[in-house]
């Protein structure tokens, strides 16, 4: 290059990038995955009675009045408890025991050998931008190189060794490139759908059956859930993501029995256009915010049911999303 400002251009955009790559690398890398808190856990007195019911109806009716007050609605697909026997807790909703690390995840996507560490609840938002800034990255740097590339083809180049860095350069970043791509566009869908990886091979089991679109409430509040309201936090690595990842609010489909009823004067339910009825949904005050405008659901506030410490039970209703 020989024109100054060109040079002064991609140097800053190259360093911008490679500084926002390594930033997100970071995160993912060092930020370590959120476990159940400790209501979930089972206290002695339950995990002594747990181990005195053998397996069947009498162990699951522990675990029943054990989880009769936590915001749990996933089940395992013959409908029981999701209990994990070795971290003795009971899961929350979309939470799973990684084999690896050895503990139960928050929102667990995936483990990653590239990054040595659980995705999950804390570290997606990390994981999406090192994808996303990794790409940039690569396609810069194919971008810039490109031009040297066809020069190294047609014999432009000076009969250097120089040229042969030029060519592995340019393969090793248009792969690179080819390969992210795809994984990131892989987990944008995911994000739209609010869908993690282990949700999207086995859709997520509530007490009325199988859903596969049980935690999607729209595209907005889906991009919402992961990067938070604020969008100036959305291209930073910074910890944005709402709720607790403990509770989620969903989007059921079918009436269901167990739920607590709504309080008088209260519609239930609403009807869209498919004609699917959405019930109210208890959730923690941590998530209520995602959904307290008045173009999400409607929160009643005058008369919520009462759970455990941090949680509340408010009637919920959900708006049309188009």
């Amino acid at each position: 290059m020989e024109n100054v400002g060109e040079q002064v251009v991609c140097l800053i955009a190259y360093h911008l990038l490679f500084a926002m790559f390594v930033w997100s690398y970071w995160k993912t890398i060092f930020t370590l995955p959120m476990n159940p808190s400790k209501e979930f856990h089972l206290s002695y007195a339950e995990k002594e009675l747990l181990e005195r019911e053998p397996r069947g109806e009498a162990h699951q009716e522990v675990l029943r009045r054990a989880a009769k007050d936590l915001p749990i609605y996933t089940r395992t697909m013959s409908g029981a408890i999701r209990y994990c026997d070795r971290c003795q807790l009971i899961k929350p909703d979309r939470c799973h025991h990684c084999s690896v690390c050895d503990k139960c995840i928050l929102k667990m996507d995936h483990h990653c050998p590239w990054v040595n560490n659980c995705v999950g609840f804390s570290n997606y938002k990390f994981f999406l931008l090192f994808l996303a800034y990794s790409l940039l990255y690569c396609l810069f740097i194919a971008a810039t190189d490109l031009q040297y590339f066809i020069k190294f083809w047609t014999n432009g180049l000076p009969d250097t060794q120089a040229k042969f860095h030029i060519m592995f350069l340019f393969f090793a970043a248009a792969m690179f490139s080819v390969s992210l791509s795809s994984l990131f566009g892989y987990h944008c869908w995911l994000v739209s759908k609010n869908k993690s990886t282990l949700e999207a091979f086995r859709s997520p089991v509530f007490r009325h059956g199988t859903d596969k679109n049980g935690f999607s409430l729209g595209f907005s509040k889906n991009m919402r859930q992961v990067f938070g309201d604020e969008k100036k936090y959305w291209l930073l690595p910074v910890f944005s993501s709402l709720g607790d990842g403990c509770s989620f609010p969903t989007c059921l489909v079918n009436q269901d029995p167990e739920q607590p009823s709504t309080p008088a004067g209260m519609n239930s339910t609403l009807k869209t256009p498919e004609n699917h009825q959405f019930p109210a949904k208890p959730l923690r005050e941590s998530q209520s915010h995602l959904l307290t405008d008045s173009q999400s659901w409607t929160e009643n506030s005058a008369n919520p049911g009462k759970g455990k410490a941090g949680m509340s039970n408010p009637a919920l209703t959900m708006e049309n999303e188009t």
